[in-house]
């Protein structure tokens, strides 16, 4: 079981969760992070990290988020590695809580 990137972090993108991942699984896209759940190995570390408490365990991903369980299996195939912590987007704390945002993902 992996960890998923769901919705919230959409347009957000705070990074608070690399710096703690043991094996640099997050990888970035121009609005949001994605876990590779090959590399993923279930230490839990980035949940308490996220400011967006968008970082859920695969069983527990809410039902109408659990698209995001493929696409941070496909994206995180094409994005590069992100291991140190960046700043979050410049409007990210706009975003942050804002629903219905899938379609705003940028690949």
């Amino acid at each position: 079981m992996a960890y998923v990137v769901t919705e919230n972090c959409i347009n957000c993108k705070f990074s608070d969760c690399v710096e703690v991942c043991p094996v640099d699984c997050f990888h970035e896209g121009p609005n949001f992070l994605a876990i590779d759940p090959e590399e993923c190995i279930d230490c839990s570390l980035c949940v308490a990290e996220c400011p967006a408490e968008a970082i859920f365990a695969e069983d527990d991903v809410p039902e109408e988020q659990r698209i995001f369980i493929a696409l941070n299996a496909e994206l995180a195939k094409s994005w590069p590695v992100i291991s140190e912590r960046k700043p979050a987007l410049p409007d990210a704390d706009a975003w942050l809580g804002k629903p219905d945002k899938r379609g705003l993902l940028k690949r």
